[in-house]
């Protein structure tokens, strides 16, 4: 699972699912200062038990601190990256009961002590995505990062379930790693069934392997962890950047403690409503896949003197479907079916960084070497470390989207649904549709979302989106910023890679360093110019 994806994986839910020239404008808006008082704990929730849970959580925390030390040497983060644990109950409605221990890291500012601004806290998405790399853009010397890390601690965290936070697990790994899987496409009703059985074994495996944390493992109670994480680091008011899933566990924070908000960036947003949380949002998806996977073959076929895979669309698309074809009647290798394929490619709609790697191995495949294909869409299984991985991210992307909300119990709306959608947008369709059938049977009862709005004491916050994302589509960065009251819009035009702060464009980098460093932002949206694109 890649960290910054609002969903991917692989298992015995059948499939790979999925689960973006600069106007200057005049004039700032300013964000507290960090000093401020922070205001209620939580807005329009009442001083209900997990309001009062979270108080107590967040005082011991406070209280505790974090003990960091150099990290564990296979959590592979080099030094000066310090590792410590921040405790947090299990249901803050009853914060004396169960305890888990959730992982942190973080890496010191780099500028001087006046410049200090306190720590910057990531969430990279998901969900079921670690955050514990943030630090190395530090350490790494990520140059699109050295003025915020000047000011900021660079802190990363694993949410409960994930990695080093009491992890939990839904298969085997092995077993989740092993290829063939199905074609999610479904040629009859029996493959359906199939499917469909598939499905709820997995929910009865997650139920099984991980029962007793999934009641809990919802996108509130991360937000509640986080509010705890905040302060055990010592911090009024938390500074916040999440991509992706990301800016959904922003978004609730936002919500639940709009006055413990310093600083927020949130970047490829998921849209809040609670009409769109989750099934829609699932649905949206394979819209906008479409969308960007055209966006990718235009490329390739503007590029045909480097890749050879056709001077047009249709003619990439044509590679494609007999590539499909062929892997379907007989996978690649004995292992990389149209599932697996489907996993490899994804990543070009996904980030514009694959687009030249996914295209080579595609031009590769099509003059005749097989092997190069094998061994980018194959899985690995003495890859134990990264099939646990993969395995326990998916795990958690389940989880918390089956539990955040109601999904449709009838398998006919499914059914019509997804039948319907894969008629004009058939790259992603049925494979989002098996991943994300769990949810159907889904063993742990399921919450309604919580309504994302501005509350008092709410800064302006930072919404950055690319127009033609496909795992977020635009329409969330739209209903993000009308529910958060003083939030600014940066638009990246006719862009579409996942997670755009992290790439170099300075209309973009500019304004995000500016917010951060000084809390302004412009005076109305902004529409930048695309990153620049890639290039063979």
């Amino acid at each position: 699972m890649r960290k910054t994806r609002l969903h991917r994986g692989t298992g015995r839910a059948g499939a790979v699912g999925a689960l973006v020239a600069a106007t200057l404008i005049a004039g700032t808006v300013v964000a507290p200062a960090a000093g401020a008082v922070p205001a209620a704990t939580s807005q329009g929730q009442g001083r209900d038990r997990e309001a009062r849970g979270v108080e107590i959580a967040a005082a011991r925390a406070a209280r505790a601190g974090v003990d960091w030390r150099d990290c564990p040497a296979d959590w592979n983060l080099p030094r000066p990256i310090q590792c410590g644990w921040v405790t947090v109950p299990v249901d803050y409605a009853r914060p004396d009961g169960r305890q888990i221990d959730l992982a942190v890291d973080r890496v010191a500012a780099t500028g001087t002590k006046a410049e200090r601004q306190g720590a910057l806290v990531y969430n990279p998405g998901g969900p079921g995505g670690s955050g514990l790399r943030f630090p190395t853009r530090v350490t790494g010397k990520n140059a699109v990062w050295a003025n915020a890390a000047k000011a900021y601690d660079f802190v990363g965290f694993d949410p409960r379930g994930v990695g080093k936070s009491a992890p939990i697990s839904c298969a085997d790994p092995q077993e989740f790693a092993q290829a063939p899987k199905p074609d999610p496409v479904p040629a009859s009703e029996a493959d359906k069934r199939a499917q469909r059985q598939r499905a709820r074994a997995y929910a009865e495996g997650c139920q099984e392997r991980s029962g007793d944390l999934l009641p809990y493992l919802t996108t509130p109670n991360s937000a509640r962890d986080l509010d705890v994480i905040r302060a055990a680091l010592g911090e009024r008011k938390l500074n916040f950047l999440g991509v992706s899933y990301g800016t959904y566990l922003g978004a609730v924070y936002g919500t639940l403690f709009p006055g413990h908000v310093r600083r927020m960036v949130v970047d490829s947003v998921v849209n809040p409503s609670r009409e769109k949380i989750w099934y829609q949002a699932n649905l949206d998806q394979n819209v906008a896949f479409e969308t960007r996977w055209k966006d990718w073959q235009d490329w390739v076929a503007a590029h045909d003197a480097t890749f050879h895979l056709g001077t047009t669309r249709a003619q990439v698309q044509q590679h494609w479907l007999t590539l499909r074809a062929t892997a379907a009647k007989e996978p690649l290798g004995g292992v990389v079916g149209p599932s697996e394929l489907i996993d490899f490619f994804q990543s070009a709609p996904y980030y514009d960084s694959a687009w030249v790697p996914v295209a080579t191995v595609f031009s590769r495949y099509v003059a005749g070497d097989t092997q190069a294909l094998i061994d980018a869409a194959a899985p690995d299984p003495t890859d134990t470390a990264g099939n646990a991985a993969a395995e326990n991210g998916n795990a958690v992307y389940t989880a918390v989207e089956c539990t955040d909300a109601k999904w449709p119990t009838n398998w006919r709306t499914w059914d019509r649904d997804t039948t319907r959608l894969h008629r004009d947008h058939p790259f992603m369709t049925w494979a989002n549709t098996w991943m994300n059938l769990p949810c159907a049977t889904w063993p742990a009862k399921q919450q309604n979302p919580l309504d994302v709005k501005s509350g008092k004491g709410l800064p302006p916050v930072l919404i950055v989106q690319a127009e033609r994302d496909a795992a977020t589509p635009y329409a969330g960065a739209l209903a993000l910023h009308q529910r958060f009251k003083g939030s600014r819009l940066i638009t990246e035009r006719n862009a579409g890679s996942h997670g755009v702060t992290g790439l170099v464009n300075p209309c973009v980098n500019d304004r995000v360093d500016t917010y951060l460093l000084t809390g302004r932002v412009d005076a109305r949206d902004v529409t930048c110019a695309p990153h620049a694109t890639p290039k063979p």
